[in-house]
């Protein structure tokens, strides 16, 4: 049960969480900011909730951190979140280690600079051995791609039939589960191109909040629906 959430029922939380964190430049100009300085209150926002998801009994989380087509923006706009992503692989990193949080990755890593490169396997590395929450950043990661990389896989690797298993085992998150519900901030009711395979089942929630703004109690309300909801799997 989620600490103080009162119900007469046990709560049912999801075991897998997907979060497209959209509204962070919008949170900025806002606020008379230039757009791009919202990233970093997002990345302080990711923080917060991670806290809170693994409180409420969350096991898994996948954030959709910097897509294919992120590659697409400014100039500018695109060094700043390489420097935030060094910054949560490289000053972060000891807060990881002491939640004993297990960092993952989804996507084409081979795209970014290889100081970053460096500082994603070392963080990897150093919390491979956590069994609590797993976190998996979803980086330089487009769903299509995902699918092509898998296919691509199977053929090089001369499958004789192409099965779900075959492909599922290929997928950036190979070995994890499916999120069981997917959260997208801001107001946009669309998954763009997140993990399209693996939310065939998955309970979405959209919300008009910015992710900046988005709160513990909004997630909690979120689980307390996600709870009462029938899963039928297509059954």
């Amino acid at each position: 049960m989620i600490p103080g959430m009162a119900t007469e029922t046990q709560l049912k939380v999801p075991e897998c969480v997907g979060i497209i964190m959209d509204g962070n430049r919008r949170w900025a100009r806002k606020r008379g900011l230039p757009g791009y300085l919202g990233h970093s209150q997002g990345k302080e926002k990711l923080k917060e909730f991670i806290s809170f998801a693994k409180k409420a009994g969350v096991k898994y989380i996948i954030a959709f951190a910097f897509s294919t087509e992120n590659w697409k923006r400014p100039e500018e706009e695109v060094s700043y979140l390489l420097g935030i992503l060094l910054k949560i692989f490289r000053d972060d990193r000891e807060d990881f280690i002491r939640e004993q949080i297990r960092v993952r990755y989804a996507g084409d890593i081979s795209t970014f600079p290889q100081e970053l490169q460096s500082e994603m396997r070392r963080l990897e590395e150093d919390t491979k051995h956590f069994e609590g929450l797993v976190l998996t950043l979803c980086l330089s990661y487009g769903g299509r791609s995902e699918l092509l990389h898998a296919m691509n896989s199977c053929l090089a690797e001369g499958v004789g039939e192409v099965t779900e298993q075959e492909i599922s085992k290929r997928l950036y998150t190979a070995g994890m589960p499916d999120p069981d519900m997917i959260i997208r901030t801001s107001g946009e009711m669309r998954l763009s191109g997140f993990l399209p395979w693996q939310t065939a089942y998955s309970e979405l929630f959209f919300t008009n909040t910015l992710w900046p703004d988005f709160s513990e109690k909004e997630f909690l309300g979120m689980v307390q629906e996600y709870s009462s909801r029938e899963r039928r799997m297509g059954k």
